[in-house]
């Protein structure tokens, strides 16, 4: 076997989580062919096939799956190990996780204060959460409920929030009141338990009407196909935010109330390295992202909901 890059390991990380080798190569921002010739050239190296891919799906095999968890572990270790080296040279770096949005002017913001590493194990919040109070992260981008916080003994600022919108056929664009909403719940909890939380939450307090469902389908293809099979607007999650609509589906805002979604910068309690302490000061300087409008709905729970 000759030498594998850390590089291929993250890739074949990314490609696992994603299950798609074109939202991989954009999470990486890389070409899909050349992330696919990276992922061949591993599995050459390693002397085993990790995925099974045709035209229309990707899945780990078993050896793939096997290996996923050693892997993870040893990307850890090569990031601990070029934090230690950080601290030993006196330029220490932080290391930053996040689900699937950051700040957008992040390098801007703190160019001048460390060296900010974003880390390539894109994973769930709790998931982010939990690394962070076990030391494999320094800061991590995420949603939290005020009892994770204490949990896991962490702290927060807001650094910023989406305002989620629901998705539907025809080509009605105007606004939609949450209870004539679906919302979706996936079995899967494991991937989707923030999202479920806030889920049912918002399904209790506006009437929005929950949809169970079992195949990943909170976003990409499998999403769209649940909202031309609803034939109601389906609220769309913060993952799907960004993501381009078929030409068959519209975007619709939801009121009454507006459904708002606080992205978190969370750190371990007690933090005191000054570089930490820099990046988040940097970092969360946004203001209140609308979530304290008039209209607003937080879930109960969410650390910046105002008493009511």
């Amino acid at each position: 076997m000759t030498g594998v890059e850390l590089r291929q390991l993250r890739y074949f990380v990314a490609v696992a989580e994603e299950l798609n080798f074109g939202r991989a190569a954009e999470r990486l921002l890389i070409a899909g062919p050349s992330l696919s010739q990276q992922i061949k050239a591993l599995e050459r190296d390693l002397g085993v096939r990790l995925f099974d891919r045709d035209r229309r799906s990707v899945s780990l095999t078993a050896a793939g799956s096997a290996l996923l968890p050693y892997t993870r572990s040893l990307l850890e270790r090569a990031d601990d190990l070029r934090h230690r080296a950080d601290r030993l040279s006196g330029t220490e770096s932080v290391r930053l996780g996040y689900v699937n949005w950051l700040p957008p002017d992040l390098t801007a913001r703190t160019a001048a204060l460390a060296q900010v590493h974003v880390d390539a194990w894109i994973a769930p919040s709790h998931t982010q959460a939990a690394r962070v109070a076990d030391g494999s992260l320094d800061l991590a981008v995420c949603w939290v409920r005020t009892e994770d916080l204490e949990r896991h003994g962490l702290c927060a600022r807001l650094v910023g929030a989406d305002r989620l919108h629901a998705v539907a056929t025809g080509d009605d664009t105007a606004d939609v009141p949450a209870r004539d909403t679906d919302v979706l719940l996936d079995a899967d909890t494991t991937s989707w338990s923030s999202w479920n939380v806030y889920a049912e939450e918002l399904a209790r307090d506006t009437g929005a009407h929950a949809v169970h469902i079992s195949d990943g389908g909170i976003t990409g293809p499998a999403f769209f196909d649940h909202v031309r099979r609803s034939g109601r607007p389906v609220v769309n999650s913060p993952k799907g935010q960004t993501a381009p609509l078929p030409p068959d589906l519209v975007r619709r805002p939801v009121t009454e109330p507006e459904i708002h979604w606080t992205w978190s910068l969370v750190w371990r309690r007690g933090e005191v390295r000054a570089a930490v302490l820099a990046v988040i000061d940097a970092l969360c300087a946004g203001g209140d992202f609308g979530i304290h409008g008039p209209g607003a709905w937080l879930p109960a729970g969410d650390p910046y909901r105002s008493p009511r």
